[in-house]
């Protein structure tokens, strides 16, 4: 199996500047990424789609493959995610080789580990190339959160679930942005990653789970890496379900 995993990382982040390439544990926060993705057997490239020449040249002098800085209309603003992927994608099949599978790590989630990203595959290679996304259980449940509605609060949802015990809730869980799997078809087919039949990969750790995308976010990081990397249970921390 040939997977293809790719770092999106856009040099205009505008809520925490620089953060692509601001330095977490002696090391820029991609490069975490692009550890924990290293020496993967079905990994056949780790490639690096970026607009900032400093992000390239990190990310080069890092090993990974960097063969371009993206063209400005995949890299604006209004540009998403899936417009980048198929961008990278379709320029490596058309030199490298046709791959199994694209994998999105974004490099907001530096603590997502090794064992992680080897469940993620093996659940997309034993589950014949169905979707793969990375979930954590929410820490807010929808069925007791409100909206407002003119001077009003009303309930998010209607299932009742005010009158419930936390305990007796039904599990909920929400996309944390840690890993994303599927193929090349069904990404040009759909543009998108989600679908019908995309399997769970559920990250119980809190640690692996955290997206950087604030000064907040990344005071947290800072944090979990000095006091707790030493005690995270890689090998439990995800789950198929």
């Amino acid at each position: 199996m040939r997977v293809l995993a790719l770092i999106l990382a856009r040099g205009g982040s505008k809520r925490l500047p620089g953060k692509n390439i601001r330095t977490l544990g002696g090391k820029p926060l991609i490069v975490w990424s692009i550890d924990a993705a290293r020496d993967i057997p079905e990994i056949c490239d780790i490639l690096v789609s970026t607009d900032d020449p400093a992000i390239a040249g990190v990310c080069r002098e890092a090993g990974t493959l960097v063969p371009w800085l993206r063209p400005d209309e995949f890299a604006t603003d209004t540009a998403t995610s899936i417009d980048a992927c198929l961008h990278a994608l379709d320029w490596y099949e058309s030199h490298k080789g046709k791959v199994d599978g694209l994998l999105l790590l974004q490099p907001t989630s530096p603590f997502r580990s090794r064992q992680t990203i080897i469940t993620g595959i093996t659940l997309f290679r034993e589950h014949g190339g169905r979707p793969v996304v990375a979930f954590s259980p929410a820490e807010s449940h929808p069925m007791w959160c409100f909206k407002i509605e003119g001077d009003c609060l009303r309930p998010f949802m209607d299932a009742g679930g005010l009158s419930m015990r936390s305990q007796d809730l039904p599990p909920a869980y929400v996309v944390n942005g840690a890993l994303y799997l599927s193929t090349p078809s069904d990404l040009r087919a759909h543009g998108s990653f989600f679908s019908d039949d995309m399997l769970p990969l559920v990250i119980n750790s809190r640690r692996q789970s955290l997206d950087i995308d604030t000064e907040w976010d990344w005071l947290l990081a800072e944090s979990i890496h000095s006091r707790t990397a030493t005690i995270d249970d890689e090998s439990a921390a995800a789950t198929a379900t």
